[in-house]
């Protein structure tokens, strides 16, 4: 009878322990499995993170009607900025006049290509290469500064100095056209890049509206 509760003590002994070792594991494995499951959530959070940057894109590429109108209304505005540039070198008085023209068309010819692609990356039509005389079709409240057909033949007649202030003249409120579209897209565009390329011309020309005033003698 003794051997028999001996017997009896020592499996119950050996149940209690395998138990305890049963426990243990279970626990190293739950911990394990913490360790794991905060791995397992490092890595999404990781990778979350790691898309993160990836979707900047895509918040770039939202726009609204302010940004398809900064663009439909800057392209021709640019464009007769360009047809105005060209009719210097033959016509200018002054070196510093051409050389002002020169650097507003290379400026601006980028400007248009990068708006036009816009524009048909959104589904938009871009404006007819003759629309920069359309006057009545574009312009943010009148202040778009284009010139009229008789303001434009009539810088096409002028030569000399006579074409210096005139051209000097009419791009001033052009440009001054052109930094209030800007300043209406910074405000109320979505678009990143488009947002980014209103502020370029806000600086770039009010800094050549003050060179041309005092070209003109006014600065």
């Amino acid at each position: 009878m003794k051997r028999k509760r001996s017997l009896v003590r020592r499996t119950a002994a050996a149940v209690a322990a395998g138990a305890a070792a049963l426990t243990l594991a279970a626990c190293g494995g739950a911990d394990d499995g913490d360790a794991g499951g905060s791995a397992g959530h490092g890595g999404h959070n990781a990778s979350a993170s790691a898309s993160a940057p990836a979707s900047a894109p895509a918040s770039q590429g939202r726009h609204n009607a302010a940004d398809v109108a900064f663009a439909k209304g800057m392209i021709p505005h640019h464009r007769q900025a360009v047809e105005m540039a060209d009719l210097a070198p033959e016509r200018a008085g002054s070196p510093e006049v051409e050389k002002l023209a020169a650097e507003i068309k290379k400026a601006q010819d980028p400007e248009i290509r990068t708006l036009s692609g816009w524009l048909t990356s959104w589904g938009e039509e871009v404006p007819a290469d003759d629309a920069a005389m359309d006057h009545s079709t574009h312009g943010m409240d009148g202040m778009d500064g284009m010139m009229t057909d008789q303001e434009m033949r009539g810088l096409e007649d002028a030569s000399g100095e006579a074409f210096d202030t005139a051209f000097l003249e009419l791009m001033i409120k052009h440009h001054e056209g052109a930094v209030a579209m800007a300043r209406t897209e910074q405000a109320d565009g979505a678009h990143a890049p488009a947002k980014k390329m209103a502020g370029e011309i806000i600086t770039s020309q009010s800094a050549e509206i003050e060179r041309m005033n005092r070209l003109l003698g006014k600065g």
